[in-house]
Formats: C-alpha cells, sequence, structure tokens
C-alpha cells in the first residue's frame, strides 16, 4: 500500500450491518497490550502525525498477506477499548467507513492507499473520539478497514482470518512508532479482525465470570435481528431481541419462587440469608446491564411479578 493524501476517499461500497465485514470490507484492528499501570500520554494523533504509524501498519498487513497491497487501508491515529469496537452495526469502522466515502476523490486510481484520520484542533472527525468512560485497560485498539474489489476483499479477508492470530504480530518498528506516538509502554502489538477480537472477548469474559452472558452479545454482534435468552438460574433472566436485552426485574416473592423455592424462609435468619441472596442477584443484574450498555447494546427492565409468566413478559 502507498500513502495517499489523506482526504482522499475508499472505495465507495455498501457496508453490511449485520456482518463483521462483507463482500467489500474487512474489519480489523492493531492491538496494543499494555505494560501494567503505566500511564497513557494521548488517545489519539494529530492529523500530520498519523500518516506515518498507519504507513507502518499498512506495510506489516501486505507482508502477512501480500494481496492487502493492492487494497485500500482506511484508519483513525487513535485507541480505543475493546468494548468500544465490538458493538452491533460495528460503530467505529462504519464511521471510517463513511468518512472516507465522503472524501473527494476526483482523479484517484482505486487500490493500495492508506486514507487516514487524525486529530484536528484537538478533535477526531466524525464520531470518532474515543471515550472517557473507557481509559485505563490493558488492551487499546487502533481500528481499520479494508476495503476495494469484491473478489480480492473476499480473498484477503479470508486469509486475515486465518492467518492473523496466528502469526500477526505486527514489527518492531511499528510496535515502537505506537509506543512514542501515543505515549504509552506497549508489550505486545499484534493484527486482529473483529472475530479474533470477539473470541478474545469471550475468552476474558469466561474468566472473569460472564460466560453465561456471551452468547446474547454474540447474537447481537454477528447476528442483531437474531434472539437469544440467558435463561439458567442462579442468573437473571434476560432475553435479546429487536435490537434491545430486556432484563427480567422481579419482585422479591417472584424471585424467591424462582431462584430459592427450596427456602421456607420462616425464619429470621432464613429471611435474613434470602435477602443476601437477593441483594446478590439485584448486583449481577447491574453488572450484566452495564457489560451490555458498554458494548452498545440497549438495556430495557421489565418488571415481572409472575414467574410463570416472565419469558412472554420479556418475548
Amino acid at each position: 500500500m502507498t500513502a495517499e493524501p489523506t482526504d482522499r476517499p475508499a472505495a465507495n461500497a455498501s457496508f453490511d450491518r449485520t456482518s463483521a465485514g462483507d463482500a467489500t470490507h474487512v474489519l480489523g484492528a492493531l492491538a496494543l497490550e499494555l505494560t501494567g499501570d503505566a500511564p497513557v500520554a494521548r488517545s489519539a494523533l494529530a492529523q500530520a502525525e498519523v500518516g506515518d504509524l498507519l504507513a507502518l501498519v499498512a506495510r506489516d498487513l501486505a507482508r502477512l498477506v501480500p494481496d492487502a497491497a493492492a487494497l485500500d487501508l482506511v484508519a483513525v491515529g487513535a485507541h480505543y477499548d475493546p468494548v468500544e469496537l465490538l458493538r452491533p452495526g460495528w460503530p467505529l469502522h462504519r464511521e471510517l467507513d463513511q468518512l472516507a466515502a465522503r472524501a473527494p476523490r476526483a482523479g484517484v486510481v482505486d487500490g493500495g492507499r492508506v486514507i487516514a484520520f487524525g486529530a484536528h484542533d484537538g478533535q477526531l472527525p466524525g464520531a470518532l473520539s474515543p471515550s472517557p468512560d473507557f481509559v485505563g485497560g490493558p488492551l487499546r485498539l487502533v481500528p481499520f478497514v479494508v476495503t476495494g474489489t469484491p473478489a480480492r476483499v473476499a480473498d484477503v479477508g479470508a486469509a486475515f482470518e486465518r492467518e492473523l492470530l496466528e502469526r500477526g504480530m505486527a514489527g518492531a518498528d511499528t510496535a515502537l512508532a505506537a509506543q512514542a506516538a501515543f505515549g504509552v509502554r506497549v508489550e505486545h502489538a499484534r493484527y486482529l479482525t473483529v472475530h479474533d477480537l470477539a473470541a478474545m472477548m469471550a475468552l476474558q469474559y469466561e474468566h472473569a465470570g460472564l460466560a453465561p452472558l456471551w452468547p446474547l452479545l454474540e447474537t447481537a454482534l454477528l447476528a442483531p435481528d437474531d434472539d437469544a435468552w440467558l435463561d439458567s438460574p442462579p442468573e437473571p433472566l434476560v432475553h435479546y431481541a429487536g435490537g434491545e436485552a430486556r432484563i427480567a426485574l422481579f419482585t422479591p416473592r417472584a424471585w424467591h419462587r424462582r431462584y430459592a423455592p427450596e427456602q421456607p424462609c420462616d425464619t429470621d435468619e432464613c429471611r435474613a440469608k434470602l435477602e443476601r441472596r437477593y441483594a446478590h442477584f439485584q448486583a449481577r443484574q447491574r453488572q450484566i446491564a452495564a457489560v451490555l450498555a458498554a458494548h452498545g447494546v440497549a438495556v430495557n427492565f421489565v418488571h415481572c411479578d409472575e414467574v410463570d409468566a416472565a419469558r412472554d413478559a420479556l418475548a
């Protein structure tokens, strides 16, 4: 890939809302694993600075999959938390694609360009600003879109899915350039597709005790028009449908019937124990709602007084 002026566009093609890549797009990221609690000096680069780093990214991708050199790379000189990329409709990648498509393209030959977005007067264009709510994590991501003719993109996308997770390490000079540009300490730098990133997050959520929630998130990301249930006590009852997660808000009596029917609740000690369990359940509900919201999934609490009618209430 060769660098082109940053106001020139990517290929103007469709962007499938329901997938992590369509016939003319491959979605990915440069993943920066940061060292410990080292401070992060900058979340975004100025427009004048971003080209050099992203030219190295383009070079690395072409080394890993040579046919990528004939495609356009659209990227931003900013880094984000994984939850900001893993959202229904892939909004950060979509924003990159739309910004590139609106740029003038007179006299541009398709293919092999680096289209880089950076900050002007401290502000990134469009909706590209990283959220201050998700700073401080150990993994930061620089998103990119690879785009071009359908046949070539399909081949490169398939190669990325095969190769990046196993051998997609960034060049040493790329890692050092990212470290210097953003003012961070980079332990490892590698390339991932968004499918690779989703698989990594599934493992992280399993280790964090959130494995039961992942099928709902996976549905929201990869098949947002489908539905999925979390219906396995002692977990909260959650239904993902119509682009939102509906969480059953049980009354204490209904919760008792569903989650602790074996407890008679006929002594002060038993009642105190149930109150503690109910408080833990409510905390779990809030945790699940917060995780879903962080991934851009709308959350709606639905009051449920009757256990037997709870699924119907969430339908």
